[in-house]
């Protein structure tokens, strides 16, 4: 399919005729029906993991409003940077995401149940109560608990993402009420493939006996085999999570369980409110690096497809294979699958449907960026995507390191703390994550995914929509940089005009350095050339 291609222009534009879909004619108020996802939630209890990342807390919210029924959801949380769980939570629920809620549902607090565990620990960390409690009553699981730094130790991050995956399935085999588990992945747990389709791969160690090396060989060791254990994986995040999905395979057997992957989830496009995120993970650290003027090159492929998905998009598709899975078995016991079915995957992603290259991303960011520019900038917007990897290291010689030891040698001499360098340590560290999947493309199946969507009734495709080829992405991304100004800069819209007026500063000052430079280089050929010629 070709790459959506849209000028400067069309950007602008407001809806067509062309673009509009059944669901921009139909009223809020209109009856669509009775919502079948919201049957199935209605006097049912939940257990989320993750609950307190990024995508968990969307589901929290969008379950919560979306399925005013829903009796309970226990959230499995653990204590944190000398936070207690509660408090962890309070702060949680007092973000902008939840305004809507408190608004539609005050009460909604009152359905939230905090566990305390920790899916790192053997049995979950949980008390006997507790997990009696939740085998008791639990009828729809989402595992989406995760540790996402690509740099973890391998023991930390097995314990956590394979050993975690274990525990939370002995954990589903108690319980009596069980309808669905989704397990939630990624679309790169087998990026070692370049064709990756809806069902398990061959994983790269069985996952009981990667769960029995690390608890028997000593840290050092494993860090040092590490790079053996992951061959061709980038990193210890995707390995793990592939591996994870052999623990899925293995002991899902019996189970109502299906396996979702999404690819590089970004800001909600519109609930329940337009550009949300709180995180700077993947392509969002690129553009806030570049927006403050710290991020000037990254090493990448602009033709290549982007595959991005919007974060309320991903949790409505969630939620939806939830409902699939308890239709097509609605009981843990007599009506589950049969020991030798393998779970169903769901490849959700937009490079089938919406594909995006970098350089468009880039594109539109930079189209919206400078109409909403952050007073927070630190210098010029400057920013370049090289699929070369020398022209990358001369770009970071010149435009990250330079500056970075101009002005800390500045800032040491005049009795500041030197910061620039430490910065670009982890900007670089950064950069070589993003690299591996800027410079590389997959080719994606998601016919289930697609399937799913059809599937639903016309409630549900309003109340749950996923369906990634009605995106818009110039849209998109008008409120996508708005909400990267808004929720992680903490730069609120009223400080536009005053960004604008910084842009314009330091876009004179810019120019006014590069001349400067400019002519001193001159001045220096001419020293040299005067010298060459006087013999």
């Amino acid at each position: 399919m070709a790459v959506e291609t849209l000028t400067e222009t069309q950007m602008f534009e407001p809806k067509q005729g062309g673009d509009i879909t059944y669901m921009d004619m139909v009223e809020e108020s209109q009856p669509l029906g009775d919502s079948q996802i919201q049957k199935l939630f209605a006097g049912s209890s939940v257990l989320l993991t993750g609950g307190t990342g990024f995508l968990g807390k969307l589901v929290v919210e969008k379950l919560l409003r979306s399925c005013p029924d829903l009796k309970k959801i226990f959230l499995l949380a653990r204590p944190k940077k000398n936070k207690t769980i509660t408090k962890r939570l309070q702060e949680q629920f007092d973000d902008v995401l939840y305004d809507r809620l408190r608004k539609e549902c005050p009460d909604f607090i009152n359905k939230i149940s905090i566990v305390e565990g920790d899916v790192g620990q053997l049995d979950l960390g949980m008390c006997p109560e507790d997990r009696i409690k939740i085998m008791n009553e639990v009828e729809v699981i989402f595992h989406g608990a995760a540790t996402v730094r690509f740099d973890e130790p391998l023991k930390t991050a097995v314990e956590i993402n394979v050993r975690g995956t274990r525990e939370m399935f002995k954990l589903a085999r108690g319980c009596s009420k069980l309808k669905a588990f989704v397990h939630i992945s990624t679309a790169y747990s087998n990026c070692p493939q370049n064709m990756i389709g809806e069902k398990f791969y061959e994983s790269p160690l069985p996952g009981d006996k990667l769960i029995d090396l690390v608890e028997t060989m000593e840290e050092k060791v494993i860090n040092n085999i590490t790079p053996g254990f992951l061959g061709d994986f980038p990193n210890t995040y995707a390995y793990t999570k592939a591996v994870a999905e052999n623990i899925v395979k293995e002991y899902s057997k019996g189970l109502p369980v299906a396996l979702f992957r999404p690819s590089i989830v970004i800001g909600t496009s519109k609930e329940p409110v337009s550009g949300w995120i709180d995180n700077v993970y993947g392509p969002t650290g690129v553009v806030v690096g570049a927006a403050v003027g710290l991020l000037h090159v990254l090493n990448c492929n602009p033709k290549v497809k982007a595959d991005l998905v919007p974060g309320d998009m991903v949790v409505n598709a969630c939620i939806a294979t939830a409902w699939k899975t308890a239709k097509e078995y609605p009981s843990n016991h007599e009506d589950a699958p049969p020991p030798d079915l393998t779970p169903p995957v769901y490849n959700y992603v937009s490079s089938e449907q919406r594909p995006l290259t970098w350089e468009k991303f880039m594109n539109y960011n930079e189209v919206y960026g400078f109409q909403v520019p952050t007073v927070q900038a630190i210098y010029y917007y400057l920013f370049h995507l090289t699929s070369s990897k020398f022209l990358y290291n001369l770009y970071c010689f010149l435009l990250h390191w330079i500056p970075a030891y101009i002005i800390d040698g500045v800032a040491v001499i005049i009795g500041k703390k030197p910061m620039l360098r430490k910065a670009y340590k982890k900007i670089t560290k950064f950069s070589e994550v993003m690299a591996y999947f800027a410079t590389r493309e997959w080719k994606f199946d998601n016919t289930n995914t697609q399937q799913l969507f059809q599937e639903l009734c016309p409630a549900d495709k309003h109340l749950f929509d996923f369906d990634m080829s009605a995106l818009k992405w110039n849209e998109y991304f008008y409120n996508y940089i708005r909400g990267v100004r808004v929720y992680l800069l903490k730069d609120p819209v009223e400080t536009v005009p005053e960004g604008i007026k910084k842009l314009h500063r330091l876009k004179y000052l810019h120019y006014t350095f590069c001349a400067i430079l400019g002519l001193l280089f001159l001045r220096l050929l001419w020293a040299m050339l005067s010298g060459v010629f006087s013999f």
